[in-house]
């Protein structure tokens, strides 16, 4: 289901309390938000307050609209940001009327035609429907600016060895696969490129409702991807129903996907899909059809 929105409970807000620090991708801006507000200036300038922690917010930003091409030595475009900011702006922003988007929670249309977008979503959840933490559970507040098209996040589903769930797809931005160059072992992105996909399960083996599967990252360097729902601690996470949420580049929307399992196995749908797959994969060793 496309939308969401946090709760506010009491969990304190990690917060860098610093003037202009400078943030790449869509930028969270604090810990489960509520009573958010957004205003925009003629200028660029967009002022979010929000509460948060029993505190009310404020939180400064301009600077930055949508995002670069993958380059190894170039930084992604960034915002400025300013917390704790007592000043004020001209609000001049209309009402959102863009493209939908996942876990949105307000938005506007600037002056100059772009658009910001506050969305809310939980990033940090663990994987294998494990039971989080209080602040693994924490709901994201998530800000965006960007003008023309979103980027493409595409998500298909067909069958690993004829038995498992599974799904491939790919991430790109005006034509451009969307990967890192930088990333620890552990697969936390290292520079402002890369983008973990984080998939979730609905009512599996981890239990009713929806569960986080696990996280994975866009593959260089055609920015493609892929997931079989294989047995993980002796459970697998095969639902009825999957979704799919990835940071977007630059500070693009974050994007979302969803859609039901396909059910019993088809060999004509499943060959066309590893079809496609050997052409997305090319010579890497990453997503190879089986």
């Amino acid at each position: 289901m496309l939308g969401g929105r946090a709760a506010a409970v009491s969990i304190a807000l990690v917060l860098a309390l610093v003037a202009a620090l400078p943030a790449s991708a869509s930028q969270r801006l604090g810990l489960n938000a509520s009573r958010v507000t957004l205003a925009v200036d003629e200028s660029g300038k967009a002022l979010v307050t929000f509460r948060s922690g029993g505190r009310n917010r404020r939180v400064l930003a301009w600077g930055a609209v949508n995002a670069r091409a993958p380059h190894p030595s170039v930084p992604q475009v960034r915002f400025r940001l300013r917390y704790s900011d007592t000043g004020r702006v001209a609000n001049s922003c209309r009402p959102y009327d863009g493209p939908r988007l996942g876990w949105f929670v307000t938005g506007c249309r600037a002056a100059d035609g772009s658009y910001w977008a506050l969305q809310s979503w939980q990033r940090s959840l663990p994987g294998r429907g494990k039971k989080p933490s209080p602040q693994q559970a924490g709901w994201d507040l998530r800000l965006s600016h960007w003008r023309g098209a979103l980027p493409e996040f595409v998500i298909k589903l067909d069958w690993a060895y004829r038995r498992y769930d599974h799904l491939y797809g790919w991430y790109s931005y005006l034509g451009h696969p969307i990967f890192g160059f930088r990333i620890a072992r552990s697969g936390r992105p290292l520079d402002g490129y890369a983008r973990n996909v984080y998939l979730d399960t609905h009512n599996s083996a981890y239990g009713r409702g929806w569960r986080r599967e696990g996280g994975f990252l866009t593959q260089r360097p055609g920015g493609n991807f892929c997931w079989g729902f294989f047995p993980r601690s002796g459970r697998v996470g095969r639902g009825d129903r999957y979704r799919a949420t990835v940071i977007g580049p630059g500070v693009m929307p974050d994007m979302y996907w969803e859609g039901r399992s396909l059910g019993a196995y088809d060999q004509t749908h499943d060959h066309a899909a590893n079809a496609e797959q050997r052409q997305l994969a090319g010579s890497s060793r990453y997503c190879q059809p089986n």
